[in-house]
């Protein structure tokens, strides 16, 4: 199907038109330079003729972005209103990256890349749940690419409709996969869950989740979970896999077992089988990324529970939390004398201001000589006043594990998680198999690994505990540089 011809760009006083950027069902957006503050923007116009309903849906979208869009994966709003020509229009964040659809379309987004993007895009579909908001058209298309390289999540218009036209089954979608069905509010049929092609729809915040889970396995299938390259990809043939859960295995060896089983169990059929939430899908990319010896991405969202560890309680079939991949104060002070960190030198505006190259390279020399130092004497500290190194620095293993020598170190068992009576501080025990009296302890919370901790006995209490909440820290047995693979310690669910 050709796009259409996309309408005249309105005159908007304070901006200047650039270019048109896209055509949608009910709107165009166009590219537009706002000349105070001077910043480039994309402005979203309602198509003429569309009636009461078509405006009040329109104003819908822009209060409800407008509530959302402080996320850091959302995209940004910033104005609204009517066009002389009486069109409704809708000032945002100009996204000038490729969107994730023409990524995946160009190249498979790589298993770290895809995760990284899922657990984000939980964060910003999380953040409108709580916010009595849900999506309903989650895809590769919506999610754009701001100038950092980060997702951002947009074109919220069936969320604002959906109340006042249901969305149901409509055979009319023809040939066309990613036809509207469905009266006047359109779906993506590839992403959409089978719920949503019901007479009258039964979607809830599960439904996001199939769309979200759905949109990660195209973007490292590169095609929607339920085309197929041996049979026709009509938006009927697609509904009819849909509805039967026939989910086209990823051929991709790179990707782990771990993570196909989260994108299945995220796209069940049946809505109950699924995630309860996109933070508890998001938790569960972190326990792969985890797995995969990644740092766990960050989900951003406004409120404590988000901060809770990703725990290796997830179906067995899924993941199981395993090494974590360190970097030790010892293998800093290992570092050659003559190691340099070369960096761009930084012009002065104007001759006037600027830092002189000579004086930059001098504070990273100073910050880098402490760095070294504090490495050092931390060193001394631990191994009783010798400084020690280990004849070869510590690698990760293939599979993300920690730095450790074979066999070197044995790991620590019988992890116990005691809460105290308040529940605000809980105190984690654990045993060496294999004590020997230099022996330290690293330890971690699982959500913040980088940040590691050192103490002398097999006891730390973690404090600041919200009652009830789910605390997990990570242990590391430590002896003459070398240290063993973590054990994971959680409080009961």
């Amino acid at each position: 199907m050709a796009p259409r011809t996309p309408s005249s760009p309105p005159e908007l006083s304070g901006y200047r038109y650039l270019r048109p950027l896209g055509t949608g069902g009910f709107s165009d957006v166009f590219v537009y330079e706002q000349l105070l503050p001077n910043r480039t923007v994309a402005v979203k116009v309602l198509l003429a003729g569309l009636g009461p309903s078509g405006v009040a849906s329109f104003t819908s979208e822009a209060n409800l972005m407008a509530r959302l869009s402080t996320h850091p994966y959302i995209v940004t709003i910033y104005d609204a209103g009517i066009a002389g020509d009486g069109r409704p229009y809708l000032v945002m964040e100009y996204c000038s990256r490729p969107n994730l659809s023409e990524r995946y379309r160009a190249r498979p987004l790589t298993v770290d890349d895809a995760l990284r993007t899922g657990v984000r895009l939980a964060s910003a579909v999380e953040t409108a749940h709580r916010a009595g908001i849900l999506h309903r058209d989650i895809k590769p298309g919506n999610v754009l690419t701001n100038d950092y390289g980060w997702p951002a999540l947009t074109d919220f218009g069936i969320a604002a409709a959906a109340d006042a036209v249901p969305a149901g089954r409509d055979a009319s979608a023809g040939d066309d996969p990613e036809a509207s069905t469905g009266g006047s509010v359109g779906l993506s049929v590839p992403w959409s869950p089978p719920e949503m092609f019901l007479d009258v729809p039964a979607h809830d915040v599960r439904s996001d989740v199939f769309s979200l889970a759905a949109t990660i396995h195209t973007v490292l299938a590169g095609r929607s979970p339920f085309e197929t390259t041996t049979g026709p990809n009509t938006a009927v043939d697609l509904m009819a896999r849909i509805e039967r859960g026939q989910v086209t295995p990823l051929v991709r060896d790179d990707v782990p077992a771990s993570l196909v089983a989260v994108l299945a169990k995220g796209m069940a059929s049946r809505a109950v089988d699924r995630y309860s939430s996109a933070l508890e899908f998001g938790r569960a990319l972190q326990r792969v990324e985890l797995e995969q010896g990644y740092t766990p991405t960050t989900l951003e969202i406004a409120d404590s529970v988000a901060a809770e560890a990703p725990s290796d309680t997830g179906d067995a079939a899924e993941t199981r939390v395993r090494a974590i991949p360190t970097i030790r104060p010892d293998a800093v002070a290992a570092l050659p004398p003559t190691s340099v960190l070369v960096a761009d030198p930084i012009p002065a505006a104007g001759g006037q201001g600027g830092m002189s190259r000579g004086r930059l390279v001098g504070i990273l020399v100073g910050v880098l000589s402490l760095l070294a130092i504090s490495a050092v004497a931390l060193t001394i500290v631990l191994t009783g006043g010798q400084l020690e190194r280990p004849d070869t620095l510590p690698t990760p293993t293939a599979t993300g594990g920690s730095a450790v020598g074979p066999g070197v170190v044995d790991s620590p068992i019988d992890g116990i998680a005691t809460p105290s009576a308040e529940g605000t501080s809980i105190t984690f025990t654990w045993v060496n198999p294999d004590a020997q009296d230099d022996d330290v302890y690293y330890w971690a919370r699982a959500e913040s690994p980088a940040e590691r901790q050192v103490v002398r006995e097999p006891e730390v209490t973690v404090t600041a505990v919200v009652p009830g909440s789910r605390v997990c820290v990570n242990i590391e047995v430590g002896r003459a540089g070398r240290t063993s693979q973590p054990l994971l310690i959680c409080t009961s669910p």
